[in-house]
């Protein structure tokens, strides 16, 4: 994380508001997570359709962008 990320993302997670920050590469429309990426992660694990809501998107959808990351993980590690 770049330094200025590091204090935006201390600085609304400490203040528990939203950000409004829309510029940043961490901004999401999530109403119930600071629309910050890094906070949403940092509140620890999720179930997909748990991600799915942050995002906006169908719980199929997150499983089937999960299995192409964990596929490209694995292509990277041979």
């Amino acid at each position: 994380m770049l330094n200025n990320e590091i204090k935006c993302f201390e600085a609304y997670g400490a203040a528990k508001k939203p950000c409004n920050n829309r510029e940043c590469k961490n901004w999401i429309n999530c109403k119930n997570e600071s629309n910050c990426v890094l906070i949403a992660a940092k509140s620890g694990p999720r179930t997909l359709q748990e991600v799915g809501d942050i995002f906006n998107l169908t719980r199929m959808r997150i499983c089937q962008i999960e299995k192409n990351i964990f596929s490209k993980i694995k292509n990277d590690l041979k």
